[in-house]
Parts: structure tokens; sequence; C-alpha cells
């Protein structure tokens, strides 16, 4: 395996990962900033313009596992700028589209692109540096799709409004074309195929020894992200009906929320290789307790403010924590297809908690939604720490 050249800690080359994911996760959630233009100048409504972030969390769901099967003999840098070359394509389309069914088409092409996407770049970053640092790499890779959140998003939102959703994509396109470039230039090959030893038979993955510690991150990835997503899908009305927020502040309370997101992440890489285990628990425990808060006292702009400020800081290292974690647990041999599986995760979570919060939004009203997050994430926290043994018993050797 080829790891970092010059033997110390490959700071530019892990910079130029978090820009590839920057611009892929800001292409992937650019349509939820510019629904009114985008649904009137199509005249469709703006729950169809919403389900293209729908559709394209569906695609990864579905075709991530199997396209990663299908490219694992492949070169992953190759792959990586094949990939990113489709982002930009995808956006393209997305600028031209003369009709909603070609923008949907241009979205499940992206999604099938964005799934593969995330399962070539995780394992990619942990072949350039030893195991003691992966946390570390991982949250400085994975911070490109916070920043995506803080800046991507709202500044493609900001350009459609001024200049036109159209010229938003087509920014978007020219965005991840320069990140394209750069993976070209500053990344080096590396050895993600594991060779058999003399006389070694190959094991089908059903057979790996650490594939139960796989399954059992994945599965703790499902039952947080989906009581997170939950309640974070619905969290602008929520914080103005229930928790008193003038509208005209939310876009300013959801880019603190981004900030305090961004602080999590870098604790996550400051604690998640030192203490990989306190790290996890403390951010779990830290989430199940600020959603809960807001559930109990967010009725007013003060406590509605420093809980989501705990609850954005608790969650913003868990998805580079469970990254790294899944990674760790997986034997080198299918490292490509455990960060698969852990992308289907999330966005199953991603997907799943909408429609599970929309249901309850429906029947029950806005403001059972935090109590009910709070719940599952709890169930997410009991579940990591009963399984821990049996993840640890399984990891590879």
């Amino acid at each position: 395996m080829t790891r970092t050249l010059d033997g110390g800690f490959p700071t530019l080359r892990l910079l130029v990962l978090t820009g590839a994911i920057f611009a892929s996760v800001s292409s992937e959630f650019l349509p939820t900033g510019l629904l009114p233009e985008m649904s009137a100048e199509l005249g469709v409504s703006e729950s169809r313009i919403g389900l293209l972030v729908t559709v394209f969390a569906g695609t990864v769901v579905l075709s991530t596992a199997p396209l990663t099967i299908l490219t694992r003999r492949y070169s992953r840098k190759w792959l990586m700028v094949l990939l990113l070359g489709i982002f930009a394509l995808t956006n393209v389309l997305c600028a031209i589209a003369p009709s909603y069914e070609f923008l949907l088409g241009a979205r499940v092409l992206g999604g099938l692109a964005h799934g593969l996407f995330w399962a070539v770049t995780g394992p990619y970053a942990a072949l350039l540096v030893p195991r003691h640092q992966l946390a570390r790499a991982i949250s400085l890779t994975n911070a490109g799709g916070t920043l995506a959140f803080i800046f991507g998003v709202p500044l493609g939102t900001f350009l459609g409004h001024a200049l036109g959703w159209r010229f938003a994509f087509a920014a978007m396109a020219a965005t991840v074309l320069v990140f394209m470039v750069l993976v070209v230039l500053y990344l080096p090959p590396v050895s993600h195929l594991v060779p058999l030893a003399t006389g070694e038979i190959p094991l089908p993955t059903r057979k790996d020894r650490s594939l139960p510690a796989v399954i059992i991150v994945c599965v703790s990835v499902t039952l947080v992200a989906t009581g997170h997503n939950l309640f974070y899908t619905y969290i602008a009305p929520w914080a103005i009906q229930v928790g008193g927020v003038e509208p005209d502040w939310v876009s300013g309370l959801l880019f603190a929320y981004g900030a305090a997101g961004a602080i999590g992440l870098a604790l996550g890489g400051a604690f998640g290789d030192r203490y990989p285990r306190g790290a996890v628990n403390v951010a779990l425990a830290g989430l199940t307790a600020s959603v809960l808060f807001l559930a109990a006292f967010g009725t007013e702009v003060l406590p509605v403010v420093i809980g989501m400020a705990v609850w954005s800081a608790s969650f913003g290292g868990v998805p580079a924590l469970m990254h790294s974690r899944v990674l760790h647990s997986a034997s080198d041999r299918i490292r490509d297809l455990a960060a698969a599986w852990l992308t289907t995760a999330f966005n199953l979570a991603i997907g799943g908690g909408a429609l599970i919060g929309g249901g309850l939004l429906d029947a029950y009203g806005i403001q059972i939604l935090p109590w009910i997050a709070s719940a599952v994430i709890l169930v997410g926290l009991v579940f990591v720490l009963a399984t821990d043994r049996a993840r640890i018993a399984a990891h590879p050797s």
C-alpha cells in the first residue's frame, strides 16, 4: 500500500480530497436552496424540486455497493477523476435542463457517481496514512462535507438568487473541474488491492472475519443518523413555530449551527485517534442530551440557540468518527465495500429520517419531532455500547 511519500502527515493531499468532497456534497444539496426559482421556471411544485434530493439519496442507496464491486480493480485515483468529471457533467446538464424530467435524469446520474465517490475517497485517505492517524485524516477530508453546508450550499444559493439557478449549477460544475485538476496533479496512485499469499485461497466477502464489525458500525450509523435527520430535516419550521425564532433569523441560526458542527469535527479529529471509543460515546451522549434539551426547553430563542449549538457540535464529528471506525474495523480486503456500505447507511438515514419525520409531523404535529429523534438516537447509543465488545472482537488482526 502507498503511504505518504515524505513520511509525515500528508496535509496537502488530504486537503485535495477535502476539496473534492466539498464539491460533491455541495452538488448534492444545491437544489435545497433554489427551490422557489427552480419550481417557478420549470412549472412544478417546490415539493417536486425537493424530490431531487430524495432521488439523489435513493440512487446512492441502491447503486453504491454494486458499483463498488464492479470497479474494485480499477485505479482509485483515475476512478476518482472520472467520477468528478461525471459530477461536472451532471451540473452542466442541470444548468441546461429544458424540463423537470431531464433534470431528474441528471440527478440520477449524479447519485450513481456520488455513492461510488464516497466508497473511493474514504479508503483512499486511509491508504495515505498509518492507522494511528486515521481519525485525524478522515476528519480533515470529511471537513469538505461540513464546509459544503457552511459555505458551498449558501454561496450557491446566493448565486442562484442573484444570477439565476442555472448559473449556480454552471458555477458548481466549474468548481468541480478545478478540484478534478488538483486530483490529477497532487494525488499519488495508491495500491488498494491486497495480494494473496502463496497458496492462499481468496475468501468470499461473507466469510471475512471483520464483516460483523462492519455491519455493527453501519447499523449504528443508520440508527443515529435516522434520529438526527428525522428532526434536522424540519429544523427551520420547528425553530419558527416552536422555538420562537423570527423567520429572518433562521439563515443565521443555520449558519451558526454549521459553524458549531465544524468545531465538533475538529474535536473528533483531535481525540478520535487517542480515544476512539470514548470520542464516539461522548459525541452520541451529547447528541442525545442536546436534542432532548430542545424537546423540553426549546420554546424560546436562547435555549434554542444553546441546544442547537451543542447538538451540532456533538454530531459534527460523528460522520468522521464512524468513517474512521468502519475503516479500522474492516480488513484491508473489504475496506472499499465497508466504505460503500457506510455511505449507503448514511443516505438511507437521510431519506428514511426525512420520511419518518414527515409522517410524524402530519400525524402529531411538529413539536413531537425532537422527542422521537432523541429516543431514536438513544437507541443508537445503547446499541453502540451493547455491541462494543463484539465489534472489537471482530477487528482484523
